[in-house]
C-alpha cells in the first residue's frame, strides 16, 4: 500500500513485536479550567463524555477499569497487550506523589506494556516532567497535549485558558528530555477558515511533536459552544470539505510527523453537528482514497 501519509498503526507496529491497543482510564482527574484555577466553564466545545468508553468509569480503581477493558478486547484478540491510556481532563493536573501511584498501578497491571497521558501544556511543572522522563526511561511512554489551535485569538474564543507560546514550550521541554510526545488539534474551530487552518499546519511542523492526532469541530449538546451554535450559527464542514481540508493541511505537514487519526466519533445522542454517518475507519478510507486521486502526500507543501 502507497505511503502517502506517515501512519501511527504502521510506526506503533515498528515499536513492539506484538500487537497493541490503548485501554482508556479516567484517573478521576479535573482540569484548571473547570476548578476555578483558570476558570469554571471549561472549554467551550469539551464534553469529555464524547470520548469515554462504557467501561472508562472514575468511581472504579485502575485495575478495575483496566480488567474490564482487556475483557473488552479479549474477545477479539486474545493475545492483545496495552497500553493505559489517562485520557479523561488533564491527567498531569494532581500531586506528584499521586500521579505516580497512579500510573505505576497502571503498569503492574498484567499485559500493561506502556502507558499513554493526555493533559493540558500548562499542567507539566518540572517536578511532573521529572517523574514523565523517569517513567519514560523504564517503559514505553506517550505524553499527549491538547494544543487544538495556534492561534490566540482562537484559544481565547474557546475559553482554551492557554496560548500557543504555552504549547510550544511544553513541547520542547518534553522533547528535550526525550519524552515521546503528541499533539492534538481542531480544525473548523469558529472564526478558523481553510487558509488559516492550513497555515497553523506549518507551526505544528515546526514544533518537535513526534505525533499528531487532527479532528473535526463538533458541536455537543451541553456545551457553550451548542448555545453559540444554537443563538448564531456558524459554519460547520460537510464530509467533503473536510476532506478537501485535511488532505491539504497533510500536505503541509513534515514529513516524519506520525498522522495518529484525522477524525473523531462523538456519540450520536450527544452530537449536533456535524453529522455525516461515518464510522472512522470509513472516512479515513475516503481520505485516502481523495490523496491518491489527486495526487497528494504528506509534506508535498511543507
Amino acid at each position: 500500500m502507497e505511503e502517502i501519509y506517515n501512519d501511527f498503526s504502521r510506526w506503533i507496529r515498528n515499536k513492539f513485536p506484538y500487537r497493541v491497543q490503548k485501554l482508556s482510564i479516567d484517573g478521576g482527574f479535573s482540569c484548571p479550567n473547570r476548578d476555578g484555577k483558570l476558570s469554571r466553564g471549561g472549554c467551550s466545545y469539551c464534553d469529555n463524555r464524547t470520548f469515554n468508553p462504557s467501561y472508562c468509569d472514575r468511581r472504579r480503581s485502575i485495575a478495575e477499569q483496566i480488567a474490564e477493558g482487556k475483557q473488552f478486547f479479549s474477545r477479539k484478540y486474545p493475545d492483545m497487550k496495552y497500553l493505559a491510556y489517562f485520557q479523561a481532563f488533564s491527567n498531569t493536573y494532581a500531586p506528584v506523589d499521586k500521579l505516580r501511584k497512579l500510573y505505576e498501578e497502571a503498569l503492574a497491571q498484567d499485559d500493561v506494556v506502556g502507558l499513554v497521558v493526555g493533559t493540558r501544556p500548562d499542567c507539566v511543572a518540572a517536578d511532573v516532567m521529572d517523574l514523565l522522563q523517569e517513567l519514560s526511561r523504564q517503559t514505553f511512554l506517550i505524553l499527549e497535549f491538547g494544543i487544538e489551535s495556534t492561534n490566540d485569538t482562537t484559544l481565547r474564543l474557546i475559553n482554551r485558558g492557554h496560548d500557543f507560546d504555552c504549547s510550544r514550550r511544553a513541547v520542547e521541554e518534553a522533547h528535550r528530555r526525550g519524552i515521546i510526545t503528541g499533539g492534538h488539534v481542531i480544525l473548523g474551530l469558529p472564526g478558523e477558515t481553510p487558509e488559516e487552518s492550513v497555515r497553523q499546519a506549518g507551526d505544528i511542523s515546526a514544533l518537535p511533536l513526534d505525533i499528531l492526532k487532527i479532528h473535526q469541530m463538533q458541536v455537543v449538546r451541553g456545551t457553550r459552544l451548542a448555545q453559540q451554535y444554537e443563538e448564531e450559527p456558524f459554519h460547520v464542514y460537510d464530509v467533503d470539505e473536510y476532506i478537501r481540508l485535511v488532505a491539504d493541511y497533510i500536505e503541509h505537514l513534515r514529513p516524519s510527523l506520525v498522522l495518529e487519526r484525522f477524525v473523531s466519533q462523538s456519540p450520536a445522542e450527544m452530537l449536533i453537528a456535524p453529522r455525516w454517518g461515518l464510522k472512522n475507519y470509513e472516512f479515513t478510507a475516503r481520505l485516502r482514497r481523495y490523496m491518491l486521486d489527486h495526487g497528494m502526500k504528506q509534506g508535498r507543501k511543507a
